[in-house]
């Protein structure tokens, strides 16, 4: 067996990967994928059992960058070793085969492996003048990454270049260089923008593809949140200087050799979404900042134009360059002044019109009372958002709907000659002294002779 027909797990242990190293992999795979690490057994059993997906990689307008990081390193990282063992089919840099060789190679893929596939893309796609400013097997390069990415199971977008149209797309580029989305569109599309692309995000990608079956989650601009979803300022290792205003302000100063922050000097952290401080380059040695110079938003949409010059700080925000001396800072600071302003304002208005709306209720109140204590109506407190006049025309109408209430009680009624005089019950008479205690039985007389017989006294002589 070819190890071209081996399991992807068999072909990493056959180039010297062992399982200990294998399984620390999928625990790196997860936490890249920001996943819980009782994911890691899944992603290597899922792994483990995947065939060997074919690849067909096509270069357009750049620079190579992306091939270059795969190949640069004298040690191959796993995640090195699995995209090169994904079974490349076609890829321009690395195959042998050359001109219709090569191209006969890439067709034979396609009817092989009808929506099977991967198709990665590295470079800008030119289409002004019809695109001939790339031609691949003397046609443009944009019918071929639509033929391509029109079949294949998952395109991948690998670099800015392939983004968005990178340097070559930048304003004032003669070519026209566009990205494979403005291609491509019905394309199932993933954007892996940088300059050159971080593959561990090219592997995590792939390796979310081959455990669920589906690409991760992206944001607007197809980029996966996993790497794309935090601001690189936010991770960055200086960002404790930046809370501490510890900014290097010159090249190799006292501050670049304490590691103080970069912003000054021109990097793009606090505008960038990128995992390069959490992930790094060159299998997690460094990147940029680390490394002392300042982030250039590659991994921003256009950012040739839109970060540069990449040592200086932002371009002015106000449009049409009628303020290009003030900088992101200054209109930062004046639209901080401009909210407090606005705030106070805002608190010493609602203060006075509180305090005026209390003032109005309390004469309200007094005059309600007034008029209660004189027995015209009730003591209502009118609510504050009635006026004046609003009040003075509700006492109108009550005085013209009340009747009027005397100010003395009326004379009682004088009474009837000819008619008879209701019958009146007298009054039981109270008695004034209380009545006589009842009298008590007398006590009976003793009777002689029913007194009992005994011995008589004897007669005192």
């Amino acid at each position: 067996m070819s190890e071209r027909d081996e399991g992807l797990y068999d072909a990493l242990l056959h180039r010297g990967v062992s399982r200990r190293t294998f399984l620390q992999f999928s625990a790196a795979m997860a936490a890249a994928l920001a996943l819980p690490a009782s994911f890691a057994p899944r992603i290597a059993a899922a792994v483990a059992t995947a065939p060997r997906m074919p690849v067909i990689w096509l270069r357009g307008q750049d620079c190579a960058g992306e091939t270059e990081a795969f190949l640069r390193s004298s040690d191959p990282s796993t995640s090195q070793l699995l995209i090169d063992l994904l079974s490349i089919e076609y890829h321009q840099t690395l195959m042998a085969p050359s001109g219709t060789s090569a191209e006969a190679a890439r067709i034979a893929t396609m009817e092989k492996y009808p929506d099977g596939y991967f198709a990665v893309v590295e470079g800008g796609i030119p289409t002004a003048d019809g695109g001939t400013s790339c031609l691949i097997g003397g046609r443009p390069f944009a019918d071929v990454v639509r033929e391509v990415c029109g079949g294949a199971l998952v395109t991948i977008a690998v670099g800015g270049c392939a983004v968005d149209g990178g340097i070559a797309g930048a304003s004032g580029g003669p070519t026209g260089s566009v990205g494979v989305s403005r291609v491509a569109s019905d394309a199932k599309i993933v954007n892996l923008p940088g300059c050159p692309v971080n593959v561990e995000n090219l592997t995590a990608t792939i390796v979310h593809y081959l455990t669920f079956k589906e690409l991760p989650v992206t944001d607007s601009a197809g980029r996966p949140l996993f790497a794309y979803g935090n601001l690189v300022h936010n991770q960055c290792e200086r960002r404790a200087h930046f809370e501490f205003g510890e900014y290097v302000t010159t090249w190799g100063d006292e501050a670049a050799q304490k590691g103080w922050c970069l912003y000054k000097m021109g990097c793009k952290g606090p505008e960038a979404y990128a995992n390069c401080p959490t992930v790094k380059f060159s299998e997690g040695l460094s990147w940029p900042v680390k490394a002392g110079t300042g982030c250039i938003g590659c991994t921003m949409p256009g950012f040739w134009d839109a970060m540069s010059p990449f040592y200086r700080r932002l371009q002015s925000p106000i449009p049409f360059g009628l303020a290009p001396g003030i900088n992101a800072d200054q209109v930062g600071i004046a639209l901080v002044g401009g909210i407090a302003a606005v705030t106070m304002v805002h608190g010493s208005a609602t203060f006075v019109r509180e305090q005026r709306n209390n003032a109005l209720g309390r004469r309200r109140a007094g005059k309600a009372t007034k008029a209660a204590r004189a027995g015209r109506v009730d003591v209502v407190e009118a609510p504050a958002e009635i006026d004046e006049a609003t009040v003075a025309i509700a006492a109108a109408d009550l005085d013209a709907a009340a009747p009027e209430i005397p100010t003395t009680p009326p004379a009682a009624p004088e009474p009837d000659a000819a008619a008879p005089a209701p019958a009146m019950t007298a009054a039981p008479e109270i008695p004034t002294t209380p009545p006589a205690a009842p009298e008590l039985p007398a006590a009976p007389e003793p009777d002689a002779s029913a007194a009992p017989s005994g011995p008589a006294e004897p007669e005192v002589r």
